[in-house]
């Protein structure tokens, strides 16, 4: 199994140790569950932005050469 080292200030190691302590967490689950939920969110948004474009697209009324020549008057 990999390992992942991650610098906080002091400050805020007290904060998150005594965060899992008080809520009986795991450090290391807590802190792997929060990074893949972040990634599987931006994932899932990502999905959604790609998802609505294509469906934008989709809606767009498309137009030949000829009526953009004619538009153009050229």
């Amino acid at each position: 199994m990999g390992m992942i080292t991650l610098r906080v200030s002091e400050d805020e190691e007290k904060l998150i140790k005594e965060y899992v302590s008080i809520n009986n967490l795991n450090l290391s689950s807590f802190i792997r569950e929060l990074v893949l939920d972040k990634i599987e969110e931006d994932l899932c948004l990502n999905e959604e932005r790609i998802l609505e474009a294509v469906n934008n697209a989709r809606k767009e009324r498309m137009i030949d050469s000829k009526e953009v020549w004619d538009k153009l008057v050229i």
